[in-house]
């Protein structure tokens, strides 16, 4: 029994580590970053930011080459002006207008780059007038943020359509999913780039490409494609997300480069692959490129501060060689909005892209998380409330492991019974610790019993529980998910606090304690079902047992509240079963005995 509480012991103070950390180090880490960026967001809207358009870079200003035996560059962008709002920056090129159900925007004409892009379904905050998320805004502007596909020409083929190219488009042209567009730009040297731009109803933007020669010689192009970022987010800087750099390249698999590796090493080239994608991603948000698949292009990360400070994910495809009289098309497919599950699923399967699901951050455990969404994003479907379908999923699950579970309550409630036993070995062998272990492992194979059974039901909530708060932490099917009453958002913690009466008071707390009703139902719970059992003679573990729903009470106040939701109803379920099945082994319920020691006045020493 002294093993078994020392095992249960040494589980408790592992998470209660990895709560610490969270509590002490995470949290009020991500309220600094937060505070940071309203108030970095309030002097940009005061100095409004902008600039002209920024072709007057040149191809000659590009940090780095490309990677490739032909040591060709991809253009770079690095101009930035200040004096125009974001509206006024837009209005100096000309653009074609992006309207879909899920974005609305424009495309930079110079350039034919997605530079404007604003995510409809999403806003900034829980209120419903907030503004809507903005993905990209052009490369003048402070935050300008977006992709771009294009070509590098050798010199006897004359120019090739980069950053700086206006292309030609029919007036009145807008982008819908029903209507593509189609833009046109002939090099004067007897090759005609044709690119037809088409988006679905959600994120995703195909560039088709027909470049035909008409010319009395062969050329050699080239395709391109960057998205770069000229500024810094605010991350979250936890270890279960990944924000920054991001792709799969061929066999090398995933690569997450963050931004300070980037930092460290400006230029990290990839060797050439077949298939694959790369881009940016966010914490909700991602913009990924698509290349040809098939067909041979070279993969890099960079960070470049060529006068201007900008992150880059890029490819360059193979040469295309065009013959006189000839034409080659190549398709680019680019992805710019909100990572959702079921979204980035039908992308992957529809347009063969290698591990496109990755984009989203499952983590090594992913066999443990990605069926979890499932769960829960399924039985959303059904109850239309994921506060309701994370209760559900927990009673699932409870009665997945209940045969395991069911087991380790029966021994724990049989070392109850024996317990009067165990005291009769430890009279009678008193300090001879080996024969009193030779005694108890007699005992408990003699009575079918496993020492270690009660540990089983904490070990089985722990991948659960870390599985769960990864789902609520990345999915952006979980932001601003509404529970009931006042939880309005289930990726965040409780808004309410004890310490204000839950907001009758007329001021606010401090962060570490806004201890809300749900921490506190928690708390209680987690109480409740540590009472069940006698408490341990050891003083010290009876201290830990006595303190370890207080200090968890605070500490899971700074998680989301579906976590803490789905804790409180797992501690619930727990006791109500380990009840009936102590009930039904004859072992008594040491609840009301310890709730009673534990309020009865302490006796004086005389």
């Amino acid at each position: 029994m002294e093993n078994n509480r020392n095992y249960f012991v040494a589980i408790l103070l592992s998470v209660l580590v990895l709560v610490a950390w969270q509590f002490l180090y995470v949290s009020p880490k991500i309220e600094r970053e937060r505070v940071a960026a309203e108030a970095l967001q309030a002097q940009q809207a005061a100095q409004a930011p902008a600039a002209t358009a920024d072709n007057t870079a040149t191809p000659g200003g590009v940090s780095g080459s490309a990677p490739g035996s032909d040591d060709v560059a991809i253009p770079g962008t690095t101009t930035q002006a200040a004096g125009l709002t974001r509206e006024e920056t837009v209005a100096q090129t000309g653009r074609i207008t992006i309207d879909t159900p899920s974005v609305q925007g424009s495309i930079n004409l110079t350039g034919a780059r997605i530079d404007d892009l604003l995510l409809k379904e999403y806003r900034q905050t829980i209120d419903p007038t907030s503004p809507n998320i903005t993905l990209f805004s052009p490369a003048a502007m402070a935050d300008g943020y977006f992709a771009e596909v294009g070509f590098i020409a050798e010199a006897e083929s004359g120019p090739a359509p980069g950053p700086n190219t206006v292309w030609n488009a029919a007036a009145g042209q807008t982008l819908t999913p029903a209507t593509p567009v189609t833009l046109t730009y002939d090099n004067g040297e007897g090759l005609l780039f044709t690119r037809v731009i088409s988006v679905d109803e959600h994120y995703l933007f195909s560039f088709e490409d027909t470049i035909a020669n008409s010319g009395d010689a062969a050329a050699s192009v080239a395709g391109y494609g960057r998205v770069t970022r000229f500024f810094k987010p605010k991350t979250q800087g936890i270890y279960v997300l990944h924000e920054g750099l991001i792709g799969v390249v061929g066999e090398e698999g995933l690569q997450e480069v963050d931004y300070s590796d980037v930092e460290e090493t400006p230029v990290i080239a990839h060797a050439k692959a077949t298939a694959g994608w790369m881009g940016i991603t966010d914490k909700y948000w991602a913009a990924a490129l698509i290349p040809p698949q098939g067909a041979g292009f070279e993969t890099r990360f960079a960070h470049f501060t060529d006068g201007r400070a900008r992150y880059q994910s890029d490819f360059k495809t193979d040469t295309m060689a065009i013959a006189p009289g000839g034409s080659v098309t190549s398709k680019t497919l680019v992805f710019a909005g909100a990572k959702e599950v079921p979204v980035i699923a039908e992308y992957q399967e529809q347009n063969d892209i290698l591990n496109f699901d990755l984009m989203i951050d499952w983590g090594w455990f992913y066999f443990l998380t990605k069926p979890m969404f499932w769960l829960i994003d399924y039985l959303y479907k059904m109850f239309g409330n994921f506060g309701v379908s994370i209760l559900v999923t927990t009673v699932i699950v409870k009665l997945i492991f209940f045969p395991l579970a069911n087991k380790s309550y029966v021994s724990m409630a049989n070392m109850k019974k024996v317990q009067p036993k165990l005291e009769e070995l430890k009279a009678k062998h008193g300090d001879d610790k080996m024969a009193l272990q030779q005694g108890m492992m007699e005992l408990y194979k003699k009575e079918k019993i496993n020492p270690v059974a009660g540990c089983w039901p904490v070990l089985l909530q722990i991948p659960v529980f870390f599985s769960l708060y990864k789902v609520l932490y990345i999915t952006i099917e979980m932001r601003h998910a509404p529970f009931f009453g006042w939880i309005q958002d289930l990726s965040a913690p409780d808004p309410t606090s004890l310490f204000n009466l839950f907001g009758l008071l007329p001021y606010d707390v401090p962060s570490f304690l806004m201890i809300g009703v749900w921490p506190l139902i928690m708390g209680i719970t987690m109480f409740i079902q540590m009472r069940m059992n006698p408490t341990p003679p050891d003083p010290t573990q009876a201290m830990i047992f006595t303190w370890m729903p207080v200090v968890f009470t605070f500490m899971l106040a700074t998680f989301p509240a579906g976590l803490v939701i789905y804790w409180a109803w797992n501690n619930t379920l727990s006791v109500l079963q380990q009840g009936v099945i102590m009930k039904r082994q004859g072992a008594k319920i040491e609840l009301w005995d310890n709730l009673r020691d534990l309020f009865k006045p302490k006796a004086k020493k005389t």
